[in-house]
């Protein structure tokens, strides 16, 4: 990655950043839009996969240091999904806004189900709601958002994949 390519992606990573600890708590919805992910998802698909999951990792750790009532888990989940975006995108690389919104919403939703399982703090009934109902609730409004931000950042981050 040239530098100002480099320069180009860290500054859409940093706005959608500041608007998860910004936006995100002021909206105060159940389902809200993950910045955090959809940051890792437009940093990984520009990067290697290993590279794509320490990242991951790392804003995983800092997230769960902020709410430690499962610390580990949104590493583990972000570092997974980190992963497994870099190598998808590397496979399946397309610029179509219907591809682009599945990749979102099967970020968010796999996250919420890696997240959900490895913290091991609900089961039976609440459970299968949170994975069933909120989880592609919450996917489905990141994927709007991601699309969004995508629509946004077209100019900064279209130079950065050419």
């Amino acid at each position: 990655m040239r530098p100002t390519d480099l320069a180009r992606t860290m500054l859409a990573f940093l706005v959608l950043v500041l608007l998860h600890y910004t936006l995100r708590p002021l909206l105060g919805w159940h389902a809200s839009p993950d910045f955090l992910l959809i940051a890792l998802l437009l940093v990984s698909i520009r990067i290697r996969p290993g590279n794509a999951a320490l990242l991951g990792l790392l804003m995983g750790l800092v997230a769960d240091s902020l709410e430690p009532h499962a610390f580990g888990a949104g590493a583990l989940g972000m570092c997974l999904v980190g992963f497994g975006a870099s190598w998808l995108k590397a496979v399946f690389f397309a610029d179509d806004v219907v591809l682009n919104a599945l990749f979102f919403f099967c970020g968010k939703w796999a996250f919420d189900v890696i997240v959900l399982l490895a913290a091991h703090q609900m089961t039976g009934g609440a459970l299968l709601v949170e994975l069933l109902v909120w989880s592609p609730l919450k996917g489905v409004v990141t994927a709007l958002f991601g699309l969004l931000t995508l629509l946004i950042l077209r100019p900064i981050l279209r130079a950065s994949a050419t």
